[in-house]
């Protein structure tokens, strides 16, 4: 800045600053992520207590409970189960652990927190609940799971599933 020339000769002072017009978002604020079939997913931000991308090996496996859980990870001083969710939701791919770093997804309702592994993460999204479909084609074991679907792309009939992490984290699937 010091370095400009018009900072030291007060040049360009008399220039109006553009104004840019700020969108504002429509609707409320999503991540987007992928499980291991290569289906694509929505959680509402609001839900989600952090994101974490953790070693496999600092997720520490707990003999006798649920085959969907890979087991705990201890984060800032707090014990988070960790889950499968493609597992969960029926599919039969196994998440792959033998690589650097698992994307976890926490969420949390009324003190209650799960960390979901996922395969990708693939950011947030501002969406709108008014463009929301009822799930079509959907496995009977994930339909309790889903809020509905948007439409991502009409050609290839690829859609957004919205998961609802309340039902996620009190099924009855984890005493299993």
């Amino acid at each position: 800045m010091v370095g400009n020339p018009d900072f030291l000769t007060n040049a360009g002072q008399d220039q109006e600053p553009e104004l840019q017009e700020l969108e504002t978002p429509e609707g409320e604020l999503y991540l987007r992520f992928f499980v291991t079939s290569g289906d694509e997913f929505a959680l509402p931000a609001t839900g989600i207590r952090r994101i974490i991308e953790q070693a496999p090996d600092r997720i520490t496996p707990i003999p006798n409970v649920s085959q969907l859980l890979l087991g705990t990870l201890n984060e800032q001083g707090r014990v988070i189960w960790v889950a499968d969710l493609g597992q969960f939701l029926g599919y039969s791919a196994l998440l792959n652990t033998d690589r650097p770093e698992i994307p976890v997804i926490a969420v949390e309702d009324q003190g209650t927190m799960l960390g979901l592994a996922v395969n990708r993460i693939v950011g947030t999204d501002w969406l709108n609940l008014d463009d929301i479909q009822v799930a079509g084609n959907t496995p009977d074991s994930m339909a309790p799971f889903l809020r509905g679907e948007w439409a991502v792309d009409n050609d290839e009939g690829k859609t957004l599933r919205l998961l609802d992490h309340v039902a996620v984290l009190r099924s009855a699937r984890w005493a299993a």
